[in-house]
């Protein structure tokens, strides 16, 4: 069915432009620079030792790779539905919709993890019962998504202030302490930097969330690819510099045994108060960045339903805020049902399964619709190519694949079971639903 068509069935189903290169940047490093840095430095600190710092490193440089990709084929389809269009574009709607499922679901699954580190903080600051706040973090996040994109992203920039704010008085604590330790300790080895990289990739999640934002962003075609390449650099120098800070200060040992390693930094170097008032950014930090995934499962919930790839109910737009007010409530009734997901280490590990499995596919979109449309116009053009193969995206899916074997066995096995379920799910729904138009 042609756009048209489509949109003369649902009428009132576009979202508005309000967003530019400054709003779509920071709402990247919002997303970004959340609850991965706050709750999972210590565990990989226990991982790569004092060389924590490179492992962020080597995290940047896989997800830039990737990030490549994904400005290519946002410049191509600057759809809401990101990862479904770009894989449907080149591999057909099966592969599409077990992708566009996956997202979903780590989004989902994402959102439920941040929310309950929310809680723990709430709960030990204000004495809250912790489910209760965990849930009420979460309707609170799905009304500011309702009211509108323009208020989401003001919300979305303030706290991400507040985040950073929180992240450079770190490295600022740490500046005294600079020298203290020998920044190459790898208690593990390789294998354990390797390890600790894998697990702080979670920390990036939030790059590929941008694209998203494609249907509400002015001039998408070149404003999404800048403000991908301007957010990873940005978190990544500020994640190398708060690490250094903080095994300066405390060394990898009594880092990697702390549950709130920035706090337990803070407390160290100033004192409780400190510790108090890192605590009360970490709210921010995780309300920000369960914010930004219920934002990006929200929006590719509406895109795939808007492709009648999910049911047509879930594309409707709220006539006056103009945002995707059925998905949104969808997606905070199953983030709340995801309450009781595990522990954030290995949650985060099963995202990153999820996620280093969509890096593949997106890598290998890029190098088949080189060769089957190479003619379309690309705003945005990986630069590198030995005759129409695109290097970069072959190295993106060979440096993957070595993350996503220094997983866990447990994750690789969950992982697996996710991917096949969401298969059979796809196909399911597909074949209904795809039968009903």
């Amino acid at each position: 069915m042609a756009d048209g068509e489509r949109d003369a069935s649902y009428p009132g189903t576009n979202l508005r432009r309000e967003l530019g290169l400054a709003t779509v940047t920071l709402s990247g490093v919002g997303i970004i620079l959340g609850a991965g840095i706050y709750a999972l430095l210590g565990e990989a600190a226990g991982m790569a030792g004092n060389a924590v710092w490179l492992t962020f490193l080597v995290a940047a440089a896989v997800a830039g790779l990737s990030a490549l990709s994904y400005a290519e084929l946002s410049s191509i389809y600057p759809k809401a539905s990101a990862e479904f269009e770009y894989v449907s574009r080149a591999f057909g709607g099966r592969l599409a919709f077990v992708v566009g499922w996956l997202i979903i679901i780590s989004g989902i699954l994402g959102a439920a993890t941040v929310a309950l580190g929310f809680a723990g903080y709430f709960s030990d600051l204000v004495g809250l019962p912790f489910l209760p706040s965990a849930v009420m973090i979460i309707l609170i996040l799905s009304c500011i998504l309702i009211a509108g994109i323009r208020e989401t992203a003001g919300v979305a920039i303030s706290m991400t202030m507040i985040e950073v704010a929180g992240i450079v008085m770190v490295i600022l604590i740490g500046l005294p302490y600079l020298g203290r330790v020998d920044y190459l300790e790898m208690p593990l080895g390789i294998p354990g930097l390797l390890q600790a990289s894998a697990l702080v990739f979670f920390a990036y999640m939030g790059f590929e969330e941008m694209v998203k934002l494609s249907e509400e962003t002015r001039n998408p075609e070149r404003t999404i690819p800048v403000a991908l390449v301007i957010a990873l650099a940005i978190s990544t120098l500020l994640y190398v510099l708060v690490s250094v800070a903080a095994v300066s200060v405390v060394g990898w040992e009594q880092l990697s045994t702390s549950r709130a390693p920035f706090a337990e930094v803070a407390a160290v170097a100033l004192g409780p108060t400190a510790f108090t008032l890192i605590s009360v950014i970490a709210l921010f930090a995780t309300a920000n960045t369960a914010l930004m995934m219920m934002l990006a499962s929200s929006r590719i919930t509406y895109g795939m339903a808007s492709s009648f790839s999910l049911p047509p109910s879930l594309a409707r737009v709220h006539p006056r805020t103009q945002t995707p007010w059925t998905a949104t409530i969808v997606v905070a009734i199953a983030t709340i049902a995801f309450l009781f997901a595990g522990e954030i280490d290995f949650v985060a590990n099963v995202t990153n399964f999820t996620l280093f499995a969509t890096f593949i596919v997106i890598n290998a979109s890029v190098i088949l619709l080189r060769y089957r449309a190479p003619d379309l116009p690309r705003p945005f053009r990986i630069p590198g190519s030995i005759g129409s193969l695109p290097v970069l995206p072959v190295i993106g899916i060979a440096s993957t694949l070595i993350l996503l074997a220094h997983l866990e066995p447990l994750v690789l096995l969950l992982g697996g079971f996710m991917v096949v379920l969401a298969a059979v799910i796809a196909l399911l729904w597909e074949e209904r639903w795809r039968g009903a138009v």
